[in-house]
């Protein structure tokens, strides 16, 4: 059974995320920073329905701490599968923008991504099979005013991850990203109601974590094997 690492595990896309990799056969690894609870709720409902799962806790930011408590899990089996969710906002203007917002934002999305990625490389490398998936935004692509910091940091995910592609390709590895739009989840809904949505998305609508899920799902399938390097949109026709 391979292993699945999905950090950021504990909000509505990561959930739908674990979830969906754990009916598609796989052993999950819930990742929280500080809800631990929370993730060995995800794990045991996973557990219960069948499927395997645990629940690691580390702060991705935290470098020392990240490989301390990738080592233990690598101890139990490499880990093939890595989907690099966990993000951050801290959203203002760039002409008011602190210091603390620009850093924090970037030492989570973008320093966070190298933090858990590069310990699993060469793990994953020896088995000569491995997906990485890394959740990106529509930010990234497109800008979004007050997230400056936001859309940097995940524009800098979907470069990394290009670069990465190269490097792995003949390894048997695959790199790719996914760039959510208006997502249905409880941070969105009090950022767009229903008449902004219906304005912004083509589709009328926003889209839903578990769309996100099989988007991921497929990626890290078998079936997706020729597919690297890429940053794909799922955003209802927004841009």
């Amino acid at each position: 059974m391979k292993h699945a690492l999905v950090t950021g595990g504990t909000g509505d896309i990561g959930t739908a995320i674990c979830r969906e990799l754990a009916l598609a056969g796989l052993h999950v690894i819930v990742h929280a920073h500080q809800r631990r609870e929370h993730a060995e709720q995800i794990a045991a409902k996973i557990r219960d329905g069948g499927g395997s799962a645990q629940v690691v806790t580390f702060d991705i930011v935290d470098a020392a701490a990240t490989r301390a408590a990738l080592e233990l899990l690598l101890a139990q089996a490499p880990i093939q599968i890595l989907v690099n969710n966990a993000g951050a906002t801290a959203d203002a203007p760039l002409a008011g923008m602190s210091q603390q917002q620009w850093h924090g934002v970037v030492d989570v999305v973008l320093n966070g991504f190298f933090n858990v990625t590069q310990p699993l490389l060469l793990p994953m490398i020896r088995t000569r099979w491995g997906r990485i998936v890394n959740i990106a935004s529509v930010s990234a692509l497109a800008g979004n005013r007050g997230q400056g910091n936001y859309a940097a940091a995940k524009a800098g995910l979907i470069a990394a991850g290009k670069s990465l592609a190269i490097e792995v390709a003949r390894r048997g590895v695959t790199v790719n990203s996914v760039a959510p739009g208006i997502i249905s989840t409880a941070l969105t809904a009090a950022a767009f109601d229903d008449a902004t949505i219906k304005r912004l998305v083509p589709m009328q609508r926003a889209g839903t974590a578990q769309e996100v899920a099989q988007l991921v799902a497929f990626l890290v399938s078998d079936a997706a094997a020729y597919i690297s390097g890429q940053c794909i949109s799922i955003n209802g026709a927004l841009y």
